[in-house]
């Protein structure tokens, strides 16, 4: 089924919201995250800042947007473009590892950016959630899984090893003033292979995923 395309009012939010995440990361590579306010963020790309609150809870959350927009939807889309009798698990696998290691000079500035303030951190780390609902529809067509229940329950389930795996990536490893620096918003130097850190955390759900895919099986 082909999905039609967004109305003109779609598009308008749509622009709007790239307005302001690009605004927001170019104004915290610029002035450093802590000297950017809402209100500059809102002037930057035109707008008033109740417009701003209507798209992001806060700076953070803008500046994290511009790294990690859309890439719920090309996860979830990567999985649907794999052929059919590629295994679900690998698929979800890939599609995942692809998606946050395929970057740009400019999305490796912003991930730097990213680890050396706390709240950034945390704001990064909250975007994972938005794995669940894309990846719950791919999963659920895949299954044919009317009642989506499984489907919901292996795309959550996704979407909390990433967090995990990312949590890994970005602690430090080493001794107690490495640790101290993590936690007062210090530069973190990110642990190990990303690929590498997300294929371990993803892979005790490959058991769920074959099940799942056997059950739908004739």
């Amino acid at each position: 089924m082909t999905t039609p395309p967004p109305g003109l009012r779609e598009r308008k939010k749509q622009a709007t919201r790239e307005a302001l995440r690009e605004a927001a990361l170019r104004l915290a590579l610029e002035r450093g995250p802590g000297q950017v306010r809402v209100e500059d963020i809102a002037e930057a790309a035109g707008v008033s800042p109740r417009t701003y609150n209507n798209y992001f809870a806060s700076r953070e959350q803008a500046i994290v947007s511009a790294v990690t927009a859309d890439r719920e939807a090309r996860i979830a889309a990567a999985v649907a473009a794999r052929p059919a009798g590629v295994r679900l698990a690998d698929a979800v696998t890939q599609a995942v590892v692809e998606q946050y290691t395929n970057t740009g000079e400019r999305e490796q500035k912003a991930l730097l950016l990213i680890t050396t303030q706390t709240a950034l951190r945390e704001a990064f780390l909250d975007t994972t959630a938005g794995i669940e609902p894309p990846l719950t529809a791919v999963i659920a067509e895949r299954l044919d899984d009317a009642e989506t229940r499984t489907a919901r329950v292996l795309a959550a389930s996704v979407a909390a090893a990433v967090r995990i795996a990312l949590e890994g990536w970005l602690q430090p490893a080493g001794n107690a003033e490495a640790a101290e620096s993590f936690a007062t918003g210090g530069l973190v130097v990110p642990s190990g292979s990303l690929p590498d850190q997300l294929r371990t955390a993803l892979a005790p759900l490959a058991p769920a995923f074959d099940a799942a895919e056997q059950h739908t099986r004739p």
